[in-house]
């Protein structure tokens, strides 16, 4: 029996290669979308190794959190940074200046750059010689004396420069180090965090599962009436399925090498793609073993599944095809089976244990979350149904359309499948993050619509050193104002923690806290009334780590808020230039936040370019109202990458889907066409048939997504919140989605609908 069965399914096979033109489009089509699918597993595979040889080449180059020496020594190297961005990118930075013959180098560099001399990404060089460079260049007048190696970058799209220093010792924001890289075990993801990711992770795949399975049906009407033929020759419903399961198999099979190619050329293209700020290296896209080898199996039993349950659905005669359409009504039960599972899977982890990370929580989340997302897919089709049986009168394009969906509400509920659960999945992500920022977000306390730029220098100066620098700032064009401080953390005698003295001219300490009178020699201690701390004491004594400064006993105690434009401590004390001792202001860092005229866009860059004159260690930051954590934001930033992988597979899936129907339709069309029917209606009709399918699915993916985000939430007890912008944004990507396929198939269709496609042969 077995054989019988392996020479079944390999004349199914070679009806696939056999079936001449026909035969040949159906087996390509589904082979180009098998393997578009296939690539995309295998590069979901390659996710762990390709993060881990990232942080690998991270960990290797750190050169803080640890292995800084106190002494020089023939092995030791000095280091500061200077990091930059342009245009929002980042550039890593740092000065070197080696101490001894033994002097440890960073990874991919192979020999100090001297002074006036840098070694820089290939990423960089690119930059600085390209004519989008030309701001940069005054930032970086190092002359370049080599490339950095890719042990030596977490990306090739990485912009990292190593420059060479000779007065670097004696500097307070210099630091010594005999070796490069960390050791020890890195700290693992919490609970929270490995929750947004297996949501991600799920999010992200199950559009591909729902993709290659409508993939698996092109070409089903031309497979079921080349199967009819073989009933007419003697084939029974047994050998005939088994020749669609082998037909099916030659598919996949197809599907894989053809997947495999292009994760390979994929993988070669890696490198030259940056997407958010995240480049790989080809060498790091490498799909791990087991979730390879598990891809490789999954498809050829998705595949003859979906053939055979397709098959369902037609009666193969020797006299033909009789496919049930318009008669039974679709089942409810069973569909409804895959939310209550999901909840109930999820459930335990909301009234238990949501808060722990062991493999019994991930997986009941994991596999939760897709039944949940996935039966957005499993709905859709019973729903479609239901809301166009009762529909009927209207234009002629209304009729064509609803008469359609009404025969065969499967194909219309496939066709926006898979773009109802991405949206879904992107309104929960969404909900999810949004949630979560209120962990991993801290407030900055400062307003971006009142200051743009916030700049930082913590080598020690005098006061009038401050007014100089500012000066050269106000100075750049396109700069409104320039809000200027002078401060340093001093020590009270009596135990507790230091506490910022901010030294400023009076219209500037009124943007920290209300004061009635203000004067030359004014100061004023002062504590937020969010914090609950109590602001210094009059007559106590603070020291600077130099000289003791005893605060008047006249020092006003100031309660409020800070405008906004300004860096805001919860507790300062507060002096114009002329209240605190020459001894005291002596040794100053400076802090400026800038106004900027919105017209002119490049000011920013101007603004680092002469703060990298006036000292390269001087800090520039784009003002923002709070900034996430470093891991939080590395996740969206993976999070955003994979949305827009999985938009575009999306999209293809529905250019194809719709190009399969046409091309089953071509006798019906060039028939509407011959009989005098119009191409806009036709026209029309096409957009309707996607339009209400459409609809049905964004509601049905607002309602899952909200409700998945929502006990998504509680499971790590967070307040429940939804925004719109989380909700209108993945909806109106899924509409422009649908909108662009269907407009992209109407020359096909036209083309179709002329009557000499009634030619047969």
């Amino acid at each position: 029996m077995i054989a019988r069965w392996i020479r079944q399914l390999a004349f199914g096979a070679r009806l696939a290669v056999g079936g001449g033109l026909t035969g040949w489009t159906r087996l390509l089509l589904t082979a180009t979308a098998v393997g578009v699918g296939v690539a995309s597993l295998l590069l979901a595979a390659a996710v762990p190794d390709l993060l881990h040889g990232r942080q690998t080449r991270v960990d290797a180059r750190a050169d803080q959190s640890g292995t800084e020496v106190p002494h020089r020594g023939p092995d030791t190297v000095l280091l500061a940074m200077t990091d930059t961005s342009f245009h929002g990118t980042p550039i890593r930075g740092r000065l070197m200046q080696p101490e001894g013959p033994d002097a440890p180098r960073p990874p991919g560099v192979t020999r100090f750059p001297g002074p006036g001399e840098m070694v820089v990404s290939p990423a960089l060089a690119d930059l600085l010689s390209a004519p989008d460079g030309t701001l940069l260049r005054p930032r970086l007048k190092y002359r370049i004396v080599g490339t950095i190696g890719d042990q030596g970058l977490a990306g090739p799209g990485e912009l990292v420069y190593y420059a060479g220093g000779d007065r670097l010792t004696g500097n307070p924001q210099v630091w010594r180090v005999n070796r490069f890289g960390v050791e020890g075990i890195r700290e693992g993801l919490d609970p929270r965090l490995m929750l947004l990711v297996i949501v991600a992770f799920v999010v992200l795949l199950l559009p591909v599962a729902v993709f290659m399975a409508a993939a698996i049906r092109f070409g089903g009407a031309s497979r079921d009436r080349q199967l009819a033929a073989l009933r007419l020759v003697g084939a029974d419903l047994s050998m005939v399925r088994r020749y669609a399961a082998g037909e099916a198999l030659a598919g996949a099979a197809l599907g894989l090498v053809l997947g495999a190619g292009f994760f390979l050329a994929g993988r070669q293209l890696a490198g030259q793609v940056t997407l958010l700020d995240i480049s790989v290296f080809p060498a790091d896209v490498r799909p791990a073993v087991p979730l390879a080898v598990l891809a490789i199996l999954l498809v050829p039993a998705l595949t003859v599944s979906v053939t055979l349950g397709a098959m369902r659905g037609a009666a193969v005669e020797p006299l033909g095809v009789v496919r049930r359409q318009g008669g039974r009504r679709r089942r409810l039960w069973w569909r409804l089976v895959f939310p209550a599972v999901g909840l109930g899977l999820l459930i335990p982890l909301i009234v238990g244990s949501g808060g722990s990370d062991d493999l019994v929580t991930r997986t009941l989340a994991g596999v939760g979350t897709a039944l949940l997302l996935g039966s957005v897919a499993v709905l859709l089709p019973w729903i479609v149904e239901t809301v166009a049986r009762p529909l009927g009168a209207g234009p002629v394009s209304w009729q064509l359309a609803v008469r359609r969906i009404q025969l065969d509400g499967g194909s219309s509920g496939r066709l926006v499948g898979g773009v109802s659960v991405a949206v879904a999945g992107a309104i929960a992500l969404q909900t999810l993050v949004t949630g979560l920022a209120s962990v991993y977000t801290e407030d900055t306390g400062m307003d971006p619509r009142q200051a743009q730029v916030m700049t930082r220098l913590e080598r020690p100066m005098a006061y009038p050193r401050t007014l100089e620098i500012a000066e050269r700032i106000r100075a750049v064009p396109g700069v409104r104002s320039v809000l200027s401080t002078g401060y340093l953390d001093v020590l009270p005698t009596e135990p507790g923690s230091s506490l910022p003295l901010v030294i400023a001219p009076c219209a500037v300490l009124r943007e920290f806290a209300r004061l009635e009178e203000c004067g030359d020699r004014s100061v004023f201690l002062h504590a937020t009334e969010e914090s609950g701390d109590s602001p210094p004491r009059p007559g106590e004594q603070v020291y600077d780590g130099r000289a003791m400064w005893t605060i008047p006993s006249d020092a006003v105690v100031v309660m409020g808020q800070a405008s906004g434009r300004l860096w805001y401590p919860d507790r300062a004390v507060l002096a114009t230039p002329g209240a605190v001792p020459a001894s005291i202001a002596q040794a100053l860092h400076l802090r400026m936040t800038i106004a900027v005229d919105p017209a002119r866009p490049d000011t920013a860059e101007l603004i680092r370019n002469v703060a990298a004159e006036i000292d390269p260690f001087m800090i520039v930051d784009a003002v923002v109202e709070s900034r996430l954590t470093n891991r939080f934001a590395g996740i969206l930033r993976g999070i955003g990458v994979g949305m827009v992988v999985v938009l575009s597979l999306i999209g293809l899936s529905m250019l194809a889907t719709v190009l399969d129907q046409l091309r089953e339709r071509r006798p019906l069309l060039a028939a509407l066409g011959a009989f005098g029917a119009r191409r806009g209606a036709l026209a029309w009709s096409t957009l309707w048939f996607a339009a209400l399918p459409v609809t049905l699915g964004l509601a049905l993916a607002v309602l899952a997504g909200t409700a998945m985000g929502a006990v998504l939430l509680a499971m790590l007890n967070l307040p429940i919140r939804f925004g719109l912008v989380g909700i209108l944004v993945p909806v109106g990507a899924g509409v422009a989605t649908v909108v662009a396929m269907t407009a992209l198939s109407l020359p096909v269709q036209w083309r179709l609908s002329r009557p000499d496609g009634l030619r047969t042969e």
